[in-house]
C-alpha cells in the first residue's frame, strides 16, 4: 500500500470512527451516566470487537454474507432489535450511575465487543474499507494494514465521545436535564437504524 493510500485509509478510519453512530451515542450517554473510567471497558470492547469484525470481513465473512442473503437479513434484524433495546434502556435511564449501584451499569467489554457484530454502521465501515483499500496483489497483508489503521484511530476517536459525556455530567446532574438528555440519546440511537431500513 502506498503512503498516499495509507493516509487516505487513516482519514477514512478517523472520519467513520468519530462521526455519530450507535457506538458513539452510547458512549456519550455512558460518559454522562457513569463517567469516563467506568466506560473504559465499553470503549475497549468497541475497539477489539470492531477489529475482529474487520478481520472477519477481510478474510471472507463479507463474501459469505453476500452469498447467503437470508443470513445477512437475519443479522440485520437481530442487530436492529438489539439496538432498539439499547435505545430503550438509555432513554429510560433517570439517574447518574454511582459506583455502588447494581441496577444501573455501563455496557461491559464483552457486550460492546459482541455488539460490533450486529452494529449496522460497523458493518458498512468494515465492508467499505475492505472493498476500497484491500490490494489484490497482497490481500492478507492489506487486511492486516487496514485493521491496524482502524485500531490506531478507533480508541482515541470513541474515547472523545465518552470524555465529552463526562464533561456534561455536572450540567446533567439536574434530574430533568438528565431525563431529556437520555430520551434524546435513546431516540438518536434508534434513528441510526434508518439507513439500515432503506
Amino acid at each position: 500500500m502506498s503512503y498516499d493510500a495509507f493516509l487516505a485509509l487513516l482519514v477514512y478510519a478517523f472520519v467513520t470512527s468519530i462521526t455519530p453512530g450507535p457506538n458513539n451515542f452510547m458512549l456519550l450517554a455512558s460518559g454522562v451516566n457513569f463517567g469516563f473510567v467506568r466506560t473504559i471497558p465499553h470503549m475497549l470492547g468497541i475497539g477489539i470487537g470492531f477489529l475482529t469484525l474487520l478481520l472477519g470481513v477481510g478474510f471472507g465473512l463479507g463474501a459469505v454474507l453476500s452469498a447467503f442473503p437470508m443470513l445477512h437479513g437475519g443479522l440485520k434484524i437481530a442487530g436492529g432489535a438489539y439496538l432498539l433495546y439499547l435505545a430503550w434502556r438509555i432513554g429510560m435511564s433517570r439517574s447518574l450511575g454511582k459506583d455502588g449501584e447494581a441496577k444501573a451499569r455501563p455496557m461491559t467489554f464483552l457486550e460492546a465487543a459482541a455488539f460490533q457484530w450486529v452494529n449496522p454502521k460497523a458493518w458498512v465501515m468494515a465492508v467499505t474499507a475492505m472493498a476500497v483499500y484491500t490490494s489484490p496483489e497482497s490481500p492478507f497483508l492489506s487486511v492486516l494494514v487496514i485493521s491496524g489503521a482502524f485500531a490506531l484511530v478507533n480508541l482515541p476517536s470513541v474515547s472523545s465521545w465518552a470524555g465529552f459525556g463526562m464533561v456534561l455530567r455536572g450540567f446533567l446532574a439536574d434530574p430533568v436535564r438528565l431525563k431529556w438528555f437520555n430520551i434524546a440519546m435513546g431516540l438518536l440511537l434508534a434513528a441510526t437504524l434508518w439507513p439500515m431500513l432503506k
